[in-house]
């Protein structure tokens, strides 16, 4: 591979040696001890494959299907915020990367483009991500315009009440830019003189009061379907079904939030079975290697999202570095695929993995 880039950490790497230190960080770090933002790679690591020999494997089918859309393969790309601070083409490169690696990209609220202009950018199908602030008319706002534009799905983050408190961009007193999707709605800037602007600013906006019931709301302003992001735990993905939720991602907000929450991969399965397969599980945090995205698809993930890869990518090497990214895990899971025994990605299953769980009720 061009410049000797062999896995994902090398991306990583070379991110670091672009980025000045208050953005790299920003984008880096993880709410408070950045407990679990460890633990969302460590607990992979846990994970034992199991593979099967003498299958026939000449031929691996990597695609599949998220919400009646067919992507090359069960790796999409996770909203995340601010592209431009990472590359000056921002989103609108992330996205002629995932066009050209027919995957599907959420598209952050906090975007450095708009919805119109990423939509305009290329030809390919997307969702939004959508926080709700206190004035709920942004939210309509934007949820009709990402309608109109043509994006498929609205992916509702959860775990937001207020912003996890973020240590590095304490420390950095984190600048925020003005948001482009807020233009003509509302400013971004905030009167403080201490700590992250982002955090003052999202303590300002962020609405404390959702709750379940205002899934109905959100509902009633748009005919897309709603995927709930946040989910960690059975009982809410329960509600998530009661409400109509027409998909669940597992997350931990790249473990930005709350800390000591648990590894996404740790709590997939018992979300998944909740679930009973009525609408699509994705999950997101952790994902460095095809061996990762395996693993989350033997414990009934539809697909996984990329976050922080995608924007090591995007500041290495702009939409090249994205798509770099995006074949590297591709190729990384089609030689798992073949290695286990697995001709499609529908022959991946439970009996695939080993879990510390299962190794503990072997010795019952």
């Amino acid at each position: 591979m061009a410049d000797g880039i062999v896995n994902m950490n090398e991306f990583q790497v070379l991110a670091r040696q672009a980025l000045p230190k208050m953005y790299y960080e920003f984008y880096a770090g993880g709410a408070e001890d950045e407990h679990t933002l460890k633990k969302n790679v460590q607990e992979f690591q846990r994970i034992i494959l199991l593979p099967r020999v003498l299958v026939d494997v000449s031929s691996i089918a990597l695609s599949t299907n998220i919400l009646g859309y067919t992507i090359s393969a069960p790796i999409m790309i996770a909203p995340t915020a601010m592209h431009k601070l990472a590359h000056p083409e921002g989103e609108l490169a992330t996205a002629r990367a995932a066009a050209a690696c027919n995957t599907i990209m959420t598209l952050s609220f906090s975007a450095s483009c708009s919805v119109e202009e990423v939509a305009a950018s290329c030809d390919a199908v997307r969702f939004f991500q959508l926080y709700v602030y206190r004035r709920r008319d942004i939210a309509v706002n934007l949820v009709q315009r990402a309608e109109k534009s043509g994006y498929k799905a609205i992916v509702l983050t959860a775990d937001t009440p207020r912003l996890g408190r973020r240590e590095a961009d304490i420390k950095n007193k984190l600048i925020v830019p003005q948001l482009k999707n807020l233009e003509g709605l509302m400013s971004t800037e905030v009167v403080s003189d201490k700590g992250s602007k982002l955090e003052a600013y999202a303590n300002e906006t962020m609405d404390p009061s959702l709750c379940w019931r205002d899934i109905a709301w959100l509902k009633s302003i748009t005919n897309l379907p709603i995927l709930i992001k946040g989910i960690l735990t059975r009982e809410d993905a329960i509600k998530a079904m009661e409400v109509g939720a027409a998909g669940i991602i597992v997350s931990n907000h790249g473990a930005r939030q709350l800390d000591y929450t648990p590894a996404t991969i740790s709590v997939l399965e018992e979300v998944v079975q909740a679930v009973g397969r009525r609408v699509p599980v994705l999950l997101d945090g952790g994902v460095r290697r095809g061996t990762d995205v395996f693993k989350a698809l033997a414990l009934g993930a539809q697909a996984v999202l990329v976050g922080r890869p995608v924007i090591y990518g995007l500041a290495a090497k702009g939409e090249e570095g994205v798509r770099k990214v995006m074949q590297m895990l591709k190729d990384e899971l089609e030689l798992t695929m073949a290695l286990a025994g697995c001709p499609s990605v529908k022959d991946i299953s439970r009996s695939h993995v080993r879990t510390d769980r299962d190794r503990l009720q072997s010795m019952l």
